[in-house]
């Protein structure tokens, strides 16, 4: 068990005191991990360390993290109403089978054992890294894109939420790269309809994670507060920053984080 100082334990997480320090380490990671699943769609890579360094067990910070992770959509939507004007329809849809993507997802994480979970993370995470290298070339091909309600898309948005019911790292980047070619529109309007969307699959499954999973809410709180600011910041990002720096910064930490997890899941 940890040990922390009198006087300032805020809570508790899985049977260890959370201090003030631990919550301003969420609080901080949750701004840094909502602005970076707006822009790139890995809030993971930032939330998720961030809840194993506070203590939670990799199945609690999963669980955790995917609860919190709603209020990224929340935020985002807040922050992309620009982007967001008469794409309502496509929302719904796609929104509507993330959601079912999202519930078969978090059934499947509840199913498996933690330590399955553990070794899984890490090859989870590198995919993520392998998808945002490959976006560019993926959206390259948008002249070819198929039908926005055509069988291969919609299907690629259910696996898709899936993904983000599971585990979600680097799920954000899969559903852009799906959309991005199914969807005539600028890059930002397309990734507007990602944050929100894939709220969906992290609403579905932070449901059934409060009522079967091992979520510790004393560390919810805080990571959620950081997430809705982070969400809405990140559109105003998406506006001005270089795409391809930021994409290539945080695919070197997502290989960065997949092999330090690979070193402690493997050895």
């Amino acid at each position: 068990m940890r040990t922390v100082p009198d006087g300032v334990v805020t809570g508790h997480v899985g049977g260890a005191q959370l201090t003030a320090a631990d919550v301003a380490l969420l609080l901080v990671a949750g701004v840094l991990a909502g602005i970076t699943s707006t822009v790139a769609g890995l809030a993971s890579l930032v939330s998720y360390p961030a809840l194993l360094a506070v203590g939670l067990s990799p199945l609690a910070a999963n669980v955790t993290n995917t609860t919190a992770l709603l209020f990224v959509a929340v935020g985002a939507a807040a922050g992309s109403r620009p982007e967001l004007a008469g794409q309502a329809g496509r929302v719904a849809r796609f929104g509507g089978i993330a959601l079912a993507g999202g519930a078969a997802g978090a059934a499947l994480l509840l199913a498996l054992p933690a330590s399955a979970f553990e070794r899984v993370v890490p090859v989870l995470i590198a995919g993520a890294a392998g998808l945002l290298w490959a976006q560019p070339r993926i959206l390259a091909r948008r002249g070819a894109r198929p039908a926005e309600r055509g069988p291969a898309v919609l299907g690629a948005v259910l696996l898709t939420g899936v993904y983000l019911g599971y585990f979600g790292a680097g799920g954000g980047v899969a559903l852009l790269a799906v959309l991005a070619v199914a969807i005539p529109e600028p890059l930002a309007r397309v990734n507007a309809v990602k944050n929100v969307s894939s709220g969906f699959a992290n609403l579905v499954a932070a449901v059934g994670f409060a009522v079967f999973g091992p979520v510790r809410w004393a560390a919810v709180a805080p990571l959620a507060a950081g997430l809705l600011v982070g969400g809405a910041l990140g559109p105003l990002i998406v506006r001005r920053l270089p795409a391809d720096l930021l994409r290539v910064l945080i695919a070197l930490a997502a290989l960065g984080l997949a092999a330090s997890l690979a070193w402690g899941a493997y050895t």
